[in-house]
């Protein structure tokens, strides 16, 4: 048994490099939108072929992830960050450097694969470099804030370039950073080391194929429908291959991904909430951008400073969260987070072409902020708690894989909800209906997200919290039973 974490002999450098590498991942997941326009017109793409400069990255990031975490448990997780590194910061590179759709695309799918390695190891390094209690508190709550900041500034940052500069840059500004972070972590960056034994490939394959087949089956959502053939044959055969992969991780001496992760209670209400919470998110940001350039008449560096108020909200709430947890349980702040950020998404859906931007998305946006900051930290310290040093790992790739197909889920969702809305009056006016459908059904995600959070993470949470001191934020729980 592998020895609890101490205290990091250089915990600002590590925690940096942790954060400055997956908000990278994180700002490239989001930095695409507000430059589609500029991408399509300089590429000459069409609809369907634009969609896949976002659909191939998240695609190959989805599909990979548990097989990323995996790689870092056995190949040890420093070795691992710096090679997902090596490939996101070649792939953005590349793409920097497209001269046609094609190379685009295709390099988008590379920065998937180098994500789907980053993501995971980042997270199982934070984990592994700091002790549970408050050091690990802070850290993951910056990790959480990391993760809210990422997609929301990603806009921002987009928007700026693409409206200044050029799209390109979006994806230039990772090669200098990525090649900071690629040096500066093996000084810094603690090494696990390799683990000892085989490779669980029959359960690699059939979680990769399957979470990749339904991931592509709800991209295909977006243009076909959900009663399309295709769209059919790929998410049942995304549910045969998952249904294969858990009967095999249950006879698999040194499994991809340990069921017993899900003995907890509190482990898998976070792994449910993180993935209908996303799915609410993802439909947020996607037509929120819309409304803006396409309602509100923005262009695309005032639309990415419109999503300002939420950035600057979630990111000093997030930066509370260590004080308030030690202060109360973490599935309290949680559950005031998903409420906050359900209050914002139902008031934003009321947005129409009449709307003021201060009125109709401002405030909104502060609380959806506000939500967002509350309830990212804890939804990680939940995904993870109590997993054994050897499983930190495939939880922390549990964590990402949630994440990743709630997103995919969510907008494949999100689309169709609002491809169902009444056509009629200007072109504004339908895009605002389409707009108001689409963050009603987010809405529903957040709901059903507050549903699991209250019966599964919050009793449990409070039963641990009432035997350990009130300055133990985070807990290590006992066993907890799902069912």
């Amino acid at each position: 048994m592998k020895p609890a974490p101490t205290t990091a002999a250089h915990p600002a450098a590590i925690l940096a490099i942790i954060l400055v590498g997956y908000f990278m991942i994180l700002l490239d997941n989001s930095v695409i939108f507000t430059a589609l326009p500029n991408l399509q017109a300089e590429l000459q793409l069409s609809t369907g072929e634009l969609s896949w400069v976002q659909d191939a990255y998240t695609l190959v990031f989805g599909g990979l992830l548990l097989l990323g975490a995996r790689a870092g448990d056995l190949l040890g997780r420093r070795r691992v960050f710096v090679f997902g590194l090596v490939v996101f910061s070649l792939a953005s590179l590349l793409i920097g450097l497209a001269p046609a759709g094609w190379w685009a695309i295709t390099g988008r799918a590379v920065q998937g694969i180098g994500a789907a390695i980053v993501a995971p190891a980042s997270l199982s390094l934070l984990t592994a470099s700091f002790p549970e209690g408050r050091e690990r508190t802070r850290a993951v709550a910056l990790y959480g804030a990391t993760a809210g900041i990422g997609a929301s500034l990603g806009l921002v940052i987009g928007g700026a370039l693409a409206h200044w500069i050029s799209w390109r840059a979006g994806f230039f500004v990772n090669v200098p950073i990525g090649a900071a972070m690629i040096a500066l972590a093996p000084r810094f960056l603690p090494e696990t080391g390799r683990a000892h034994g085989r490779f669980d490939v029959f359960g690699a394959l059939t979680a990769t194929l399957g979470v990749g087949a339904l991931v592509f089956g709800i991209i295909n959502t977006a243009d076909a429908g959900w009663d399309s053939p295709v769209t059919t044959l790929a998410v049942s055969a995304g549910v045969v291959l998952l249904i294969m992969f858990v009967l095999i991780e249950r006879k698999a001496a040194q499994p991809i991904m340990p069921l017993r992760l899900f003995a907890s209670r509190r482990r898998t209400g976070a792994y449910v909430a993180r993935f209908l919470y996303l799915g609410a998110m993802i439909g947020f940001f996607f037509f929120t951008t819309q409304f803006l350039q396409e309602v509100l008449g923005f262009d695309p560096l005032q639309a990415g400073l419109g999503f300002l108020p939420m950035t600057a909200v979630n990111f000093a709430v997030a930066m509370s969260i260590p004080r308030l947890i030690r202060r109360m349980p973490g599935s309290v702040a949680l559950v005031a987070g998903i409420l906050t950020t359900l209050a914002g998404m139902f008031w934003l859906s009321r947005a129409g072409v009449d709307s003021s931007y201060w009125t109709g998305v401002a405030l909104p946006m502060v609380l959806i902020g506000a939500g967002q900051g509350l309830a990212f930290a804890p939804l990680t310290s939940f995904g993870i708690i109590g997993a054994p040093a050897s499983d930190a790992g495939a939880a922390s790739g549990l964590v990402n894989t949630f994440h990743q197909v709630g997103t995919c889920l969510g907008l494949g969702i999100a689309v169709a909800a609002a491809a169902a809305a009444p056509a009629g009056g200007s072109a504004a006016a339908h895009l605002a209906a389409q707009v108001s459908v689409a963050l009603t059904t987010g809405s529903v995600l957040l709901l059903l997200s507050l549903a699991v959070t209250a019966a599964l993470i919050l009793p449990a949470d409070l039963a641990a919290h009432r035997t350990t001191t009130p300055r133990t934020p985070v807990p290590v729980p006992q066993a907890e039973p799902v069912g």
